[in-house]
């Protein structure tokens, strides 16, 4: 089976050169959180920096979004009305992208899923939102459970999948951990075609397909199992994603990076190792790699 290059990076990254502006290299947003999880779009969003994007904007209820402004100054953080994502905010969630779009010059992706919550006016409502727009994105955790009784909605479209087994159980009705890697793979490959999206499937070797290829990354950790580690890498997809990176690329690049930037981390952390330690890891993986 193909696997993932340690020259993945290089395929993506290019040196700076000359005169840059912010929204060069993209805007992200970051759609998620709760009344119970706060930290899931704020690792998202600081794993997207740290991987390179100009710049993300969260959108998030307003717990969660009050929360997030009080991390870091970096982070800027849009409060929806309620306690959780709902219509009521769909209007706003929807002008938010449109604009966007415009000051980031079309360089622009979304992520979508983290900690928002599986009531099924969430769930209606991301799905209406995925209807509706053209941009690229990555849907995540409970993302994945409202296309998974809809998945028209995200046939065809610039999308990058990241289950995790019990997730992809959901979405794909498939339950396939206790399989042999080839096997896997396989199955992946047969519904990444069938969704007409790029499946990052999450595991000890994540397996990546757009339905024509199947690659694997071994990089990572056993240390990875703990909380936040799959906001890390979904916040990693979108920046990619943002900064004009192709959506099979930018899932093989990110799973690359986030299971480095975590080699990296466990080895100083072992079972004490959080997802910020991972993020914080993330430039030195970037300054071993393309030697800048």
């Amino acid at each position: 089976m193909k696997k993932v290059e340690k020259n993945i990076l290089k395929k993506i990254y290019s040196p700076r050169k000359g005169e840059a502006h912010k929204y060069d290299f993209g805007l992200l947003l970051v759609v998620g959180g709760g009344e119970f999880y706060t930290g899931s779009p704020a690792l998202a969003a600081l794993a997207a920096f740290r991987s390179g994007v100009d710049m993300v904007q969260i959108l998030a209820p307003k717990r969660a979004a009050d929360i997030i402004a009080s991390f870091s100054p970096n982070l800027a953080a849009y409060p929806f009305k309620g306690d959780w994502f709902d219509e009521e905010d769909l209007p706003v969630l929807l002008s938010m992208t449109d604009r966007a779009k415009v000051v980031a010059k079309g360089k622009t992706a979304f992520v979508i899923g983290g900690g928002m919550g599986r009531s099924e006016e969430t769930k209606r409502t991301i799905v209406r939102y995925l209807e509706q727009i053209d941009i690229k994105g990555v849907i995540d955790a409970d993302g994945l459970h409202a296309v998974a009784k809809k998945k028209e909605v995200i046939k065809g479209k610039k999308f990058i999948l990241t289950p995790h087994y019990f997730e992809f159980y959901i979405l794909t009705s498939k339950n396939i951990a206790h399989l042999s890697l080839q096997d896997k793979a396989n199955i992946v490959l047969k519904e990444a075609k069938k969704l007409g999206c790029v499946i990052l499937l999450k595991g000890e070797k994540d397996i990546i397909s757009d339905g024509k290829e199947v690659v694997i990354n071994e990089t990572g950790s056993p240390y990875l199992s703990v909380g936040g580690t799959g906001d890390t890498l979904a916040g990693i997809c979108g920046s990619l994603l943002a900064q004009g990176v192709p959506p099979f690329l930018a899932a093989q690049g990110a799973a690359f990076l986030n299971g480095k930037a975590g080699e990296r981390a466990a080895k100083n952390f072992g079972p004490s190792l959080t997802a910020t330690d991972l993020i914080e890891n993330l430039p030195f993986v970037l300054k071993q790699f393309l030697k800048f």
